[in-house]
């Protein structure tokens, strides 16, 4: 049986893996680089017994560095660009990981693999055929179908026949291909402003007065009919409630908002809004509906700008159910989407 004095620290560490063995179904250890794994398997073969003494004062030494520690960082690029999160930008966290790939510290699959669709889609019709089929090939399942589906017919059954000849690549063939799609995103214009135009207006209308919006959207039709159409998609406001919102999801919603505002959403809309508040009400159980109209009635007349505010506090409540994922939008249908 070994001492303590006559181990290693290659032979301490495979003391400690053993005993956290014992406790753990599974260790991180393959998140060690493949050299370290593979001397800590060789010390954990070579070794055969150790005596209680020895592998108490292994655990006392080992939880004596652990209390010396003050501060520990990640070790791996990826892992620090985890810890930092939103702290650095888009640019900084990009530049950092293709300088990583580049220098063979990292897997340039993995940053290939974390690219937007559309941009997958463009390297996959650009880059030559083999190099898509390798790309496919080398993606995740759901990722590669979504970027196969968006190629053009001829270009997709081109790819899908160079897939069945990507089965003899090299791991060094695979490690530079890898690279030269990290290259070739790279050379691919990113626009400053990531959300389309139409989102952005549509944002901005929704919280629009309904006279305004109205307004906006009539001239935007005659100036550009089909950005226009995109905008109308974009926007959520209190009269697309039946349109966009499942019955069954109205008393969530409801409990969500609080009473005086909703008796006020309710009872201020008008014209194209006031089917919304049929909705709502036809929606919720028969007590509740008749107790909101018994409000409604006390509530006399609803300045427009309070209604409209009220109304807002309502739609904005359902986006953050919508945000959150505790509800989904109605799909609009494929044409002729009915008007904001």
């Amino acid at each position: 049986m070994a001492s303590t004095t006559e181990l290693t620290a290659r032979q301490k560490a495979a003391v400690i893996v053993r005993l956290l063995l014992d406790d753990e179904d599974q260790l991180p250890i393959s998140e060690l680089d493949a050299e370290v794994q593979a001397l800590l398997a060789e010390e954990m073969a070579a070794m055969q017994l150790i005596d209680r003494s020895t592998r108490d004062a292994v655990i006392t030494e080992f939880c004596e560095q652990l209390e010396r520690i003050g501060l520990t960082f990640p070790g791996t690029l990826g892992a620090t660009l985890e810890l930092l999160g939103q702290q650095l930008s888009e640019d900084a966290t990009d530049r950092l990981r293709r300088a990583a790939a580049l220098s063979g510290r990292s897997d340039p699959w993995e940053r290939v693999a974390a690219l937007a669709v559309d941009r997958l889609v463009t390297l996959a019709s650009s880059e030559a055929v083999e190099i898509a089929a390798l790309m496919l090939s080398k993606l995740p399942v759901e990722t590669s179908s979504e970027v196969f589906a968006g190629l053009p017919r001829e270009r997709a059954r081109a790819v899908a026949l160079a897939m069945s000849m990507t089965g003899a690549v090299t791991q060094s063939a695979l490690q530079r291909i890898g690279l030269v799609l990290l290259q070739a995103a790279d050379s691919l214009p990113r626009p400053a402003i990531d959300s389309p135009a139409t989102e952005r207006v549509g944002a901005m209308l929704n919280f629009a007065s309904s006279d305004l919006r109205d307004a906006i959207l009539d001239g935007l039709d005659q100036d550009d009919a089909d950005f226009a159409g995109g905008v109308r998609k974009t926007i959520f406001t209190f009269r697309h409630i039946p349109e966009r919102i499942a019955p069954r999801d109205i008393p969530r919603i409801t409990r969500e908002v609080d009473n005086a505002v909703l008796v006020r959403a309710l009872a201020g809309a008008k014209d194209n809004d006031a089917e919304a508040a049929i909705f709502i009400l036809s929606n919720l159980p028969q007590r509740l509906a008749e107790s909101l109209r018994g409000d409604m009635e006390s509530a006399g007349a609803i300045r427009t700008r309070d209604a409209e505010a009220a109304m807002g506090e309502v739609v904005t409540a359902i986006r953050k159910l919508v945000d959150a994922g505790d509800l989904a939008f109605v799909p609009l249908p494929e044409d002729g989407e009915t008007a904001a």
